[in-house]
């Protein structure tokens, strides 16, 4: 009887950390790889406790078992609650009318690397080098501006 409970368990506690997984952890992560350590021990356990018989029977009902929970969990709507709704809507520099042009020269604020804040006319922008390292205080110079990115380039003295 004990055993029952073994492999019952372990299948439950399985289909649980899928469940977890798919819901509410992206990608593969330690918690799915668990979830089908348990699952694949109980179907193990269930062949060796009760023969080939039992365990064919075990992992079709495991199977389909884990095949309604996900599907269940996912269309219940109960998730709904935990998912995150809102989107991020701003852009870089999107607050801020630029009125820096190509060829304004200014200072880095910050390491670029690549990217950074520069200051042009006493404003502070994010900044972007072409790739290249830019120390903190570097002069540099506005090499051009795409869809509200500023790019720069550093000016060597």
């Amino acid at each position: 009887m004990a055993e029952w409970f073994i492999v019952i368990g372990l299948v439950v506690f399985g289909l649980a950390l899928i469940v977890i997984e798919v819901v509410f952890i992206p990608g593969t992560t330690i918690v799915g790889i668990l979830g089908c350590i348990f699952g694949i021990a109980a179907l193990y356990l269930s062949f060796e406790y009760f023969g080939n018989t039992i365990g064919a029977i075990t992992s079709i009902v495991s199977l389909i078992a884990g095949i309604s929970v996900v599907v269940i969990s996912l269309k219940s709507g109960v998730w709904e609650k935990f998912s995150l709704k809102s989107t991020m809507e701003g852009k870089v520099n999107g607050e801020i009318v630029i009125t820096a042009k190509v060829g304004d020269v200014g200072k880095a604020i910050s390491t670029l690397k690549p990217i950074g804040n520069g200051l042009f006319d006493e404003k502070i922008l994010e900044v972007r080098s072409s790739g290249d390292y830019i120390p903190a205080d570097a002069k540099i110079q506005i090499s051009k501006i795409v869809d509200s990115k500023i790019f720069v380039e550093s000016i060597l003295n």
